[in-house]
This record gives C-alpha cells, sequence and structure tokens, in this order.
C-alpha cells in the first residue's frame, strides 16, 4: 500500500526552512487540551448532528470548546447552529475570529468566510489542504477544553490533514447500525490504525425511532451494530443515539443548541455521550 502524501509544510530536506503556517498551527493548537475528530465511514450517518450535540453538549457542561467544521463541499455546523452572519478577519493580526455562541462556544466553518453562502466549493486537494491549516493555525481559538472538528466522511484530505497536523488528536467514530454503513466505517477505523489517529471511540446514531403512536421500539436500520463493531476493535462504546424527530427539525430551524439547552433529562442519549467523552478523557463531572 503507498504511503499517505506528505502534508504541505513539511520539511522535505536538510536545506528545507519551516513553514511559518506550521509555528503558528503548533503555537495556536498548543492552548488546547482535547481536540476530538468526528469521524464517519459513509455519509448520511448523522455524523454533524453527532459533532454538534457533543461541542454544545461541553459547552453546556461548563466546558471552554471549539467547533471547527472541516466539511468544505458539505458544511451543515453553521445552519444546525443558527449562524447568520459571517467570520471576522482581522487584517492587521491576520486572525480569524471565531463566531461566539452562548455558552461561549466559538464556531469557525469555510461557510463562514464565503461572501455567498450557497456558492459551490470547487477545490483540489492542495487547496484543501492548505485552508484546513489555517482554519486550525489562523483562527483566534484562544485557550480551550475542548475543539471538536467535524470531518466529512471517508478518508480522503480532510480527514487526512487533521491527523497529520494536530498532536494528540482523538476520533470519535459515527456508524448507523446497519452492515452497509458498517463496512463503511471499518476502513475508518483503518484509517485511523495506519495513520496513528487514537480512536476515543464509537456512537451508533440513529439507533431506532420509538414510535409516536404506540411507543414501541422500531429499529429500521437494524439493531446493535454499532455496538458490536466497538466490542470486535476493542473501541469505547460511547452510546446509541435513537433517531429523533425534535432534533431533526431544530437543526433544520438552526435551534439545535436551544433544543438541548430545554432539555433537562440526565439520561437523555446526548447527555450520557458527553459524559461518556469527559469521564474517559478525565474530565470532572458537573
Amino acid at each position: 500500500m503507498s504511503q499517505a502524501p506528505q502534508t504541505p509544510g513539511q520539511c522535505s530536506g536538510p536545506s528545507s526552512q519551516p513553514d511559518p503556517l506550521d509555528q503558528r498551527l503548533s503555537q495556536n493548537l498548543a492552548g488546547i487540551k482535547h481536540k476530538l475528530v468526528v469521524m464517519s465511514g459513509k455519509g448520511g450517518v448523522g455524523k454533524s448532528t453527532v459533532a454538534a450535540q457533543l461541542a454544545v453538549g461541553l459547552a453546556l457542561a461548563g466546558h471552554s470548546v471549539g467547533l471547527l467544521d472541516v466539511d468544505l463541499h458539505g458544511p451543515s455546523i453553521p445552519r444546525m447552529l443558527g449562524i447568520k452572519g459571517h467570520a471576522q478577519v482581522q487584517e492587521e493580526q491576520q486572525l480569524i475570529q471565531p463566531v461566539v455562541l452562548d455558552e461561549g462556544l466559538r464556531v469557525i466553518s469555510v461557510e463562514l468566510l464565503m461572501p455567498n453562502r450557497e456558492a459551490s466549493v470547487i477545490w483540489r486537494g492542495p487547496m484543501k489542504i492548505g485552508v484546513i491549516r489555517q482554519l486550525m493555525g489562523d483562527v483566534a481559538w484562544g485557550g480551550l477544553d475542548f475543539l471538536v472538528i467535524d470531518a466529512p466522511p471517508g478518508t480522503g484530505d480532510e480527514p487526512l490533514t487533521v491527523a497529520q497536523n494536530i498532536d494528540g488528536a482523538m476520533a470519535v467514530l459515527v456508524t448507523t447500525p446497519q452492515e452497509i454503513a458498517l463496512a463503511d466505517l471499518r476502513k475508518s477505523v483503518d484509517f485511523c490504525l495506519q495513520v496513528e489517529l487514537p480512536m476515543l471511540g464509537l456512537v451508533e446514531n440513529m439507533a431506532g425511532l420509538v414510535c409516536p403512536h404506540c411507543g414501541g421500539q422500531v429499529d429500521f436500520l437494524g439493531q446493535g451494530g454499532g455496538q458490536a463493531t466497538a466490542q470486535k476493535f476493542g473501541l469505547k462504546f460511547l452510546g446509541r443515539m435513537p433517531w429523533d424527530p425534535r432534533l431533526m427539525a431544530a437543526a433544520d430551524a438552526g435551534r439545535l443548541v436551544d433544543l438541548l439547552r430545554r432539555d433537562q433529562d440526565e439520561a437523555a442519549p446526548w447527555r450520557l455521550m458527553v459524559e461518556q467523552v469527559r469521564d474517559l478523557l478525565g474530565e470532572k463531572r458537573s
């Protein structure tokens, strides 16, 4: 199998000079305690929704949190969180200011830097790699307890760039229960092993639906596939997230933060996922 391509900015010989962006990136990320890359093998498994729930939940628990959307071609985070404006760029300091939401959640996405948010992004690999490195190195993240990174599905340029440029990053894998999604998830596990990206755990999303009429559980995508896969690879199982129509409606309306803020159920699946992550990383419960 061929080796992963060299990341731009890496030294290729004794005469190479350090890339200034490499230095800024290293300095900028040094003040972030935990970096979590939310990944999936296949699109459509609700990865961005899980990333948003995790970031918002950590912020609601009292942590300082950043949410970085590196899905350049199909960013979802700004719309889920109801962000209408644009990120500000400080020309003199050459810094991008993230959009700051309630509870101090700091958010950046390429969509927040585009003049026309409906425009498509038609970039090849080198351009994408450079932009992602800028979003990590030139955004004024400040000191954070957590940086949650929403990566696009698959094992391409975006997750590879994150894995090669962020020391101490850990992957949170997302899948739905059925085999067609699990087959691609196993490729993500292999990716993490090959690039030496530690895996914090696995979330099984869209894990059933509570029927609004009879109250029974409907496992429309199968049952237990994510948990079984976690056991097979020795991964921590971070929980089952059932299909929730309220969540879909809130995300579509840009009111996901409001929905989670109002949800006081301590046994809510998203809260249990957040507490699992905090416990695994040694963070004290609030």
